[in-house]
């Protein structure tokens, strides 16, 4: 066993996949490239061709065309057992008849590793995830949190090059997905394996990621940093996809006008260069720290625009209050109204 296990870049060129023949295809001419080591997210909504993409790479389903890379290595042709990738599952799949020992060991007899080495590798790995307890137990007696450690055991223990990860937190209630995500984070860090990880989850997406690649309808949308794709999105998808509530946006003329709802404050708080607005409250939520409010602006050539904004818990709010408030110019994004494609700032005129 190594520390870290072998690691490689995953690549691809111009990769499709069409599953009938004259229908737009599930994914649609993808290249990116992995950096070494890196936790890479695939994020998107429901057929935005995210799982379609990693079963391909997998070895899971064949392209249409285009290319798939491992360490440098075009794969197409390969097995998934060649390929040097682990996969978790939404579902963990594990034998329920089998133990934790016996399951996470069961690759190990799939790949003929010497069955003396066997003890070495599962207690290694089970003790990496902290389940070195629980190896004589059954599925059926574990919860779902140590089910999810014993698949990733049963996948670490093949020492892959690669990790592909398809939802696999999706099964567990709010609060187990919390401390499983960081369980993963920690466990990516001490691993070190290159990682790709699927969900169409935003707060996991931002939370894990190295980077984010978002997707929609097979195509990708933008690849950078959670930061990167956050405040500055390359299109209106990725605007409204990324955010809760989404980025606000607003026609003014040939272009799409857009601000994260945290921007959006009281007159009264307007420091430098900021947009003023005049705002009508239609519905509140109260979050403990803040108030999530909609309303619709008035006035000006914003008149009707419905808007979202995230204020602290401080403010006074009532329904049908209409109170002035302020858009730093610097936090304002531009969308070209055809392409809806991000372009440069520009200086317009409000009222």
């Amino acid at each position: 066993m190594t520390d870290g296990g072998p690691m490689a870049v995953v690549q691809t060129r111009n990769l499709t996949k069409v599953f009938k023949e004259g229908q737009l295809g599930a994914v649609n001419n993808v290249n990116f490239e992995t950096r070494e080591g890196e936790f890479l997210v695939f994020l998107g909504p429901s057929g935005s061709g995210k799982t379609t993409l990693l079963r391909m790479i997998a070895g899971l389903e064949t392209p249409t065309s285009g290319d798939i890379l491992i360490g440098g290595r075009v794969v197409n042709d390969l097995s998934p057992r060649d390929r040097r990738i682990a996969m978790v599952f939404q579902s963990y799949a594990l034998y329920p008849h089998l133990s934790v020992y016996k399951n996470i060991s069961f690759p190990l007899k799939a790949q003929n590793v010497k069955k003396e080495l066997h003890k070495e590798k599962v207690e290694w790995a089970a003790s990496l995830l902290g389940i070195g307890a629980l190896l004589e137990r059954k599925p059926r007696e574990l919860s779902g949190g140590e089910r999810q450690r014993v698949a990733l055991a049963r996948a670490i223990v093949r020492e892959p090059a690669v990790f592909l990860l398809d939802e696999p937190l999706s099964n567990l209630d709010a609060k187990l997905r919390a401390s499983a995500r960081e369980e993963l984070e920690r466990f990516h860090r001490r691993v070190g394996t290159t990682s790709i990880y699927v969900t169409h989850d935003q707060v996991e997406a931002m939370a894990m990621g190295d980077r984010i690649m978002v997707l929609n309808k097979g195509v990708v949308h933008q690849l950078g940093t959670p930061t990167d794709v956050y405040d500055n999105p390359a299109d209106t998808f990725v605007a409204t996809f990324l955010g809760s509530p989404p980025m606000n946006l607003v026609e003014l003329g040939d272009v799409i006008v857009g601000f994260r709802p945290e921007y959006f404050r009281p007159a009264s708080a307007s420091t430098g260069d900021s947009v003023p607005f005049r705002f009508k409250v239609e519905n509140t939520e109260y979050l403990g720290s803040e108030w999530i409010v909609s309303g619709t602006l008035v006035g000006g050539k914003f008149e009707g625009r419905k808007i979202f904004s995230r204020l602290t818990a401080a403010q006074d709010l009532h329904l049908g209050d209409t109170r002035d408030f302020v858009v730093p110019q610097r936090e304002l994004k531009f969308f070209d109204r055809t392409t809806e494609k991000r372009v440069e700032p520009r200086v317009l005129s409000w009222q």
